[in-house]
């Protein structure tokens, strides 16, 4: 009878969730991570059964994560072929960097933390990899520091809805710069001008930080989203021609 029944310890799943939970959050963010930096190009096969076997964990922890990136627009599952990565277009991710650039300014409005002495140090230890960039260029370093970068902004706001959102319009962009870029005949001029740019960005953001004005930190960065789009859409005209 269901009354001889010992009474349920949450505790019994807490272990196995969690593992559970860390394991797809490794699946996710490295597949994630590598759609962006185009290891897996536009049009790239992903296969459930060699993610499977890469990781070490059954189909279905895989399945989730690709049904996840599906969601956000970085997958789509092809009848007949199976799930391949989305091609990307400048003029098609324009509304989506609209949003982001009214979304940026809501850092230093909506929850915003404490600029203690752990986020100044980070800024100031992301400023040293961008210096140290410019002198020693690299394309996939640079989207890396990027990506870092926009993480530790997001981490400034502690509204979970906002910091969701600018997520998941932050990763549909951003492979973006390297897919048009690496089109171009100038492109090691290309990537020097954006590198110094990226770089004045970060130098003005973290010198914000320093004096704690997360408002001034949302308007630089909103200027910032708009001329990176900006420049994104001549470079993509320019690859056409």
């Amino acid at each position: 009878m269901l009354d001889d029944l010992p009474p349920h310890d949450p505790s019994e799943h807490t272990g196995s969730d969690r593992s559970a939970r860390q394991r797809f959050e490794r699946i996710y963010h490295a597949l994630r991570t590598r759609i962006c930096l185009l290891d897996y190009p536009p049009g790239e096969r992903l296969r459930e059964e060699d993610l499977a076997e890469e990781f070490g964990v059954s189909r279905t922890p895989v399945r989730r994560v690709l049904v996840k990136l599906e969601a956000e627009g970085l997958l789509r599952s092809v009848h007949g072929v199976g799930t391949i990565v989305t091609d990307i277009d400048v003029e098609e991710l324009e509304q989506v960097y609209q949003l982001r650039v009214e979304l940026a300014e809501l850092i230093g409005k909506l929850s915003p933390v404490e600029l203690d002495e752990t986020k100044k140090t980070a800024f100031k230890a992301l400023l040293e990899r961008c210096e140290a960039l410019i002198g020693k260029p690299d394309p996939r370093e640079f989207a890396r520091i990027n990506m870092e970068f926009f993480h530790l902004l997001n981490s400034l706001t502690a509204n979970e809805p906002l910091r969701e959102i600018s997520e998941r319009l932050y990763y549909q962009t951003t492979r973006i710069w390297l897919k048009t870029a690496s089109r171009l005949g100038q492109y090691e001029e290309l990537l020097m001008d954006e590198i110094r740019i990226f770089h004045r960005e970060v130098a003005d953001i973290a010198d914000a930080v320093e004096v704690g004005d997360l408002q001034v930190i949302g308007f630089i960065r909103r200027a910032h989203i708009s001329m990176s789009f900006q420049r994104l859409r001549m470079a993509a005209r320019r690859s056409t021609y």
